[in-house]
């Protein structure tokens, strides 16, 4: 995968299959640490600890698949650019997988389409609660889908493409003021 975006997806995606609820996904960019952490967090149904071990075995699969590369890869990217993995879960309560790296490693791919990724998310699952927050350098952009979705009055996602258009670009904007150092407050239309 070459952006972190799909990281992402691929991570949720193994969250929705667990039958989670509520989903957590934190970035934090911290350019005086050197550390881009990468975490996502959910309420599914969490793994056995010989089921957490195996995870990052690229021919382990729950899926009924012969492998599984989503976590191998992830595993791998980060040790690659001096960060690390760690997945904690405990079985009837969830799953936490955070990856971090060394932000300015040369191998540390981009963080992708982070909009259009949490758009799709969003759009396609709207009875999971999703929680963002994205940190660059002490600013931040954060929401609760639950409460974007009461702001907008969007009850069926799926079912208003103009509202829907408008949220991508509501966090494409955000996304794009976070990474080039504004604040909301910096905002003036």
């Amino acid at each position: 995968m070459k952006e972190l975006s799909l990281h992402i997806l691929d991570l949720v995606e193994n969250a929705l299959r667990a039958g989670a609820r509520r989903i957590t996904i934190s970035l934090l960019e911290d350019s005086a640490r050197d550390l881009l952490e990468m975490v996502v967090e959910d309420d599914g149904r969490g793994m056995d600890e010989k089921t957490r071990q195996q995870a990052v075995d690229p021919f382990f699969s729950t899926k009924g698949k012969k492998v599984g590369l989503g976590l191998p890869l992830i595993a791998q990217l980060s040790k690659q650019c001096g960060g690390n993995l760690e997945i904690t879960s405990e079985e009837g309560k969830g799953t936490r997988v955070k990856a971090t790296f060394r932000r300015s490693h040369i191998d540390v791919p981009p963080l992708g389409d982070l909009a259009e990724t949490l758009f799709v998310l969003l759009a396609s699952h709207p009875e999971v609660e999703f929680i963002f927050s994205h940190e660059v350098n002490g600013r931040r952009f954060s929401f609760r889908s639950s409460e974007v979705f009461r702001a907008l009055g969007i009850e069926n996602p799926g079912g208003n493409p103009v509202l829907l258009s408008a949220l991508r670009d509501w966090i494409a904007y955000h996304e794009t003021t976070l990474r080039e150092g504004q604040t909301n407050e910096d905002y003036k239309p």
